[in-house]
């Protein structure tokens, strides 16, 4: 990158808010996918308005160099790493809460406010914010709204998308514009903001967020299922939802999750199940008591030797914890891990987590399957063996046939991650030609200089 474009960098943003020293730049270059990186960016840079930011966009298409978004790099499928160099643009400085509103339950807030600080923020109040991903602590709310973030309270309140009424934001040319409205009904023209929604910061750069809330649940009640087949953990999901209750949470654990957990930060978890379900139930006391017996009687018909209510939120906390630590307990004995998060329909649920762990089996590839059971989403883990120079190829096979298992079941070969640049080459194995072309139109006539997060989810782009 010429010395000038830097330059110009720093009379946008600021002298101090401009990286460019090679050590600098480095990290970067990484997010949270577990690979080598693309390309080390020329510069960074921090924005402190949403001005700035239409400036930087506003230069990057003048000089034609690449803009790679960026929030808490938690993304995991590549979605915050530069594949061309160019700046990243991050939102770092960009994390205030700006209103409150419990009026008309909505708070007003910049991209990089954390999530769980937001969270914190509206329950003080009594409110509820319900999106959830397992990286709340440190992931920010403009990434949520690239990746349209989900989490295990999805399946009764739904995904990142569902909470968003408004934003500010910069289109792919530097266009400062407002999307939305502040009113829970607007049918004015395209929906443009659903379509920003989930686009992987390659239609534009949130600058503010308007989100809805809810009221706060009075109470909440968690219960942990044991299972010795692994099937019928998986079928007592399904049998849940057919008994009338709507838990805001179901979370699956297979035997080599709960090993890694209990090896990493033990919670009391039965190290010689096959699989256990961690079960959330809410709202008024009454509604929690009858539904968690509900729930206990079910998981008890369909096999579970032994169900545990928790005596108290102490007692939650550990269940939840536990489950929180499963990834970073497999990374802490698979440095190496491939990564994925399919979903199936709930009936599928079963069929899938079975064939996942024989396809893996087949490979000689160990395998760990966790996540958001409730509605069909799970994170497999594929754990590489570094010493075993063949195990990241039979790990590459393995998904190979996974995703194909998926599509045969009706699934999707992602539910939250997004594609970046990890999952491009299986795009075509969910859409049709004429439906990939149509989005790349709608990327090229946003962004018709290619500078926004280029090389993202489309093989060509």
């Amino acid at each position: 990158m010429d010395k000038s474009v830097v330059k110009e960098l720093r009379g946008i943003v600021g002298k101090q808010h401009v990286q460019s020293a090679p050590e600098e730049v480095a990290l970067y270059a990484y997010d949270a996918t577990p690979f080598a990186p693309l390309a080390r960016p020329d510069a960074v840079v921090f924005p402190g308005s949403a001005e700035e930011v239409a400036a930087v966009l506003q230069l990057a298409n003048r000089a034609g160099f690449p803009v790679v978004p960026r929030g808490a790099g938690s993304g995991l499928t590549g979605g915050a790493r530069p594949v061309a160099g160019g700046v990243v643009l991050s939102t770092q400085r960009l994390n205030r809460i700006l209103k409150l509103d419990p009026d008309n339950l909505q708070i007003v807030v910049q991209p990089g406010v954390i999530t769980e600080d937001l969270q914190d923020h509206v329950e003080a109040a009594g409110l509820f914010y319900p999106p959830d991903p397992q990286s709340r602590e440190y992931c920010t709310i403009g990434g949520n709204l690239a990746e349209n973030a989900g989490g295990p309270r999805a399946v009764k309140y739904g995904v990142t998308r569902a909470y968003v009424l408004a934003v500010q934001a910069v289109l792919p040319e530097g266009t400062l514009v407002r999307l939305g409205a502040r009113t829970v009904k607007s049918v004015v023209g395209y929906d443009l903001l659903s379509l920003l929604v989930g686009s992987e910061g390659t239609l534009g750069i949130v600058t503010e967020a308007t989100l809805r809330l809810i009221p706060l649940p009075e109470s909440r009640g968690t219960l942990l299922s044991v299972f010795d087949d692994m099937r019928a953990a998986a079928a007592a999901v399904a049998a849940t939802f057919k008994s009338g209750v709507l838990p805001a949470a179901i979370e699956f654990m297979d035997r080599a999750s709960i090993r890694c957990v209990e090896e990493y930060e033990p919670a009391g978890l039965p190290r010689d199940a096959a699989a256990v379900l961690v079960v959330e139930v809410d709202g008024s006391p009454p509604e929690v008591e009858r539904s968690a017996k509900k729930v206990e009687s079910v998981m008890r018909k369909c096999g579970a030797r032994q169900v545990r209510t928790s005596a108290g939120e102490d007692e939650a906390e550990v269940l939840w914890k536990a489950r929180r630590a499963v990834g970073p307990a497999l990374a802490r004995i698979a440095p190496i891990k491939v990564n994925e998060d399919i979903v199936v329909p709930l009936s599928r649920l079963p069929e899938a987590v079975a064939g996942i762990h024989d396809l893996a089996g087949q490979n000689r590839v160990e395998c760990a399957c966790f996540g958001h059971a409730g509605d069909g989403n799970i994170h497999v883990n594929l754990l590489v063996d570094t010493g075993d120079p063949d195990a990241l190829q039979r790990a590459d096979r393995a998904v190979d046939s996974i995703f194909d298992l998926v599509i045969k079941l009706q699934g999707s070969i992602t539910g939250e991650h997004g594609v970046g640049t990890t999952k491009q080459r299986f795009i075509g194995l969910e859409l049709k030609p004429e439906v990939i072309a149509a989005m790349v139109r709608i990327k090229q006539t946003l962004d018709p200089r290619g500078v926004l997060n280029p090389g993202k989810i489309f093989p060509e782009s």
